[in-house]
């Protein structure tokens, strides 16, 4: 029996090289092609090679990413990147007749300055947050495209999968690019490098965020590859649970084995209160999360100290 074909976008970034890092990603013929081989932003080019390789199911898990500098500095690229990966990469599916797709989210899709946990059905729900407008409406417009090929043709199965905040091996460190847990982890890092005796956090350090292990999702997105009849047209991958951002630097500390202090500066932004995913969906799909903090932050740092550090 031949092996089922996947086709998975942003196999270099740090979600795509988690997925091809699993260990049952050997039961699938996955084709991960960089950007030099298949140009997203090209319609023509995704057509010819979806005509050419024939998958049997596509994971679309590519994306122009950053932190919220970025995402305020560069709004048109985040925007337009972004819709043209996604309305690309979906449609020429369908026109290909691939009847099965994955499509990754971003809970940036849901409305900001909500304090209870987030629901599927909240997309498109209430204002969202300003600072990645752009990049949110690209991930809508994407997912709803899914929807929409789904309501015209139900032999078509287009799913989107909307993970919390993620952290982990093959993440970006450089703080001018870098997400929280990572920009925590070097900062702890340089703290304890130069003797360093405190480490400022922005804020008072109670705004809540919930992240979670990359490896996790990873593994939730192989398990919808053999699960796939079974994965809801719209499901959250999280951990149901948050931490605060001060929780996030002293364990950060404990694993690198800093012990200085910390002092808050609190001139400087926070972003929003909370941000928290609902995961009754995906705990009745029979799935959770394996990596507690301490664990995701240990092999964050272990890939840090090796990749980043030479």
């Amino acid at each position: 029996m031949s092996k089922l074909r996947i086709l998975l976008t942003g196999g270099g970034g740090m979600v795509g090289r988690n997925v091809l890092e699993h260990q049952a990603i050997h039961e699938f013929d996955v084709l991960a092609p960089p950007s030099s081989e298949l140009n997203l932003l090209d319609f023509r080019e995704v057509q010819a090679y979806l005509q050419a390789n024939k998958p049997d199911m596509v994971i679309h898990a590519a994306g122009k990413v950053g932190g919220i500098q970025a995402n305020m500095r560069e709004p048109v690229g985040f925007l337009m990147d972004n819709l043209d990966m996604g309305r690309n990469i979906v449609w020429a599916a369908h026109q290909a007749g691939v009847k099965r797709l994955i499509n990754l989210g971003s809970s940036c899709m849901y409305p900001r300055n909500h304090s209870e946990a987030l629901t599927e059905d909240m997309v498109l729900k209430g204002e969202l947050e300003p600072t990645n407008e752009g990049y949110a409406l690209a991930k809508v417009v994407t997912a709803r495209l899914c929807e929409y090929i789904v309501r015209e043709d139900a032999s078509y199965q287009y799913k989107t999968l909307i993970p919390c905040n993620l952290y982990g091996r093959y993440d970006k460190f450089d703080p001018a690019h870098s997400h929280l847990i990572p920009a925590i982890i070097h900062k702890v890092h340089q703290a304890k490098q130069s003797g360093q005796q405190t480490v400022e956090i922005w804020g008072d350090g109670t705004a809540r965020r919930e992240f979670m292990y990359a490896g996790d999702l990873a593994d939730a997105m192989v398990r919808a590859i053999t699960n796939f009849d079974t994965v809801p047209a719209y499901m959250n991958i999280g951990l149901g649970h948050d931490h605060t951002i001060n929780d996030y630097y002293h364990a950060a500390a404990q694993v690198m084995g800093y012990t200085g202090g910390f002092v808050h500066d609190t001139s400087k932004p926070v972003g929003m209160a909370r941000k928290l995913v609902s995961v009754e969906r995906q705990h009745a799909w029979g799935w959770s999360p394996r990596h507690a903090l301490h664990d995701g932050i240990e092999k964050t740092y272990g890939y840090y100290l090796k990749e980043c550090q030479q």
